[in-house]
């Protein structure tokens, strides 16, 4: 995606917004190609396209027999994405003869930041409001619309375009991401927007683009190639681990909702370190007080087909058999079978209690709640 060759690139700048010098720092390291799940997200991308551009009755090739990472779960995905964006070109339909929709469309913010822009996933404009949508495919992270600079950042782009086109007061940000069954919406009027590119996007853009600013450590640090070594990162992480962690009863409260408030990020960048240390390693340099040695391993069959062939001429079965998970029963008997035969017969039970910060959006549950659930 061209989003990807941009320095300053709106999928980045929940990173750069917090920590602008990372920028510049990231450009020594290499890519990694990219994870396995970046590469389905794409591909889920591709396939939301498609939909919702057959949906529009526009041309569009179906690229499903070139996704190898294609599954039932993503068809399923993309059909909704472009059920729900359909909802919004109708409902922006009702206030303007001529709503647009744009597919995704490149965007320009270099207005406010340097060689800014992006692709946004689609884009509806009307009279009154501009829609910009983001489908997410990720199942790790839950992402929101409020404040999303990401989304801004379009916003921004898009306002470029249609601005004097249309009689444009309010930006809904949308982020649509089925696998967290989350789709999460933000407003806000056309002059805020461009105040905050003005007083905030701008001036820290010009931060980053240079190469200045201060550094600063956060959950943001997740996505930035410079992480594994990144002193401000690890100097915030060792500064947590003056506290030896004692014993909870031998700490202040202060002290206990200091660490939770850490402890995610601190496992993330030791595991980081670590991931590094073993790469370097892999690539010939020596840590003083460590060794590269051979992982464990577990026995396995040299040729299935053949074990099962002996097997069964022994006299043996060498199958086991078991009930197909939910997933799985579902795609064997397809949705509206599944739902006829099933859906009676389908809880999804309380999941376990999670300490998680006030911002959290699921509701808080009291102990004496828990405690009658266990009885």
């Amino acid at each position: 995606m061209p989003d990807s060759h941009a320095i300053l690139s709106a999928s980045a700048s929940h990173r750069w917004l917090m920590c602008p010098p990372s920028v510049r720092l990231s450009e020594q390291f290499p890519d990694d190609g990219g994870s396995e799940f970046a590469a389905e997200g794409t591909e889920a991308h591709e396939l939301c396209e498609f939909k919702l551009k057959t949906a529009l009755g526009m041309d569009a090739a179906d690229p499903t027999p070139e996704l190898s990472r294609f599954s039932e779960e993503m068809d399923e995905c993309a059909t909704g994405y472009a059920t729900f964006v359909l909802e919004l070109v109708n409902e922006a339909a009702k206030s303007c003869s001529d709503p647009k929709v744009l597919i995704e469309q490149r965007v320009d913010f270099s207005q406010w930041v340097a060689e800014g822009f992006g692709t946004a996933d689609c884009i509806i404009v009307s009279d009154g409001t501009l829609r910009i949508v983001d489908y997410k495919h990720g199942l790790g992270v839950l992402v929101e619309a409020e404040n999303n600079p990401q989304m801004k950042c379009y916003a921004l782009g898009a306002l470029n375009i249609f601005d004097v086109l249309y009689d444009i007061e309010k930006v809904s940000m949308t982020i649509y991401q089925p696998r967290r069954e989350n789709i999460s919406t933000w407003e806000i009027s056309r002059e805020e927007l461009l105040q905050w590119a003005e007083n905030t996007l701008k001036p820290v853009a010009e931060q980053a683009f240079a190469g200045k600013g201060e550094f600063c450590s956060g959950e943001w640090c997740g996505f930035c190639k410079a992480k594994h070594v990144c002193r401000a990162r690890a100097e915030a992480n060792l500064m947590l681990a003056k506290h030896d962690f004692k014993l909870p009863e031998l700490l202040e409260d202060v002290e206990v909702e200091l660490i939770l408030s850490k402890a995610d990020e601190l496992a993330s960048w030791a595991n980081d370190v670590k991931e590094y240390a073993l790469k370097q390693a892999v690539s010939g340099k020596e840590w003083h007080g460590w060794k590269l040695v051979e992982g464990r391993s577990v026995r396995k069959f040299t040729s299935e087909d053949k074990v099962i062939r002996a097997v069964c001429e022994a006299g043996f079965d060498p199958f086991e058999k078991k009930l197909l998970g939910i997933t799985a029963m579902q795609k064997l008997l397809g949705k509206a079978r599944f739902d006829e035969l099933l859906s009676g017969l389908i809880i999804k039970p309380k999941g376990k209690p999670a300490l998680v910060p006030v911002s959290d959006k699921r509701p808080a549950v009291s102990s004496a709640t828990l405690d009658f659930k266990e009885e």
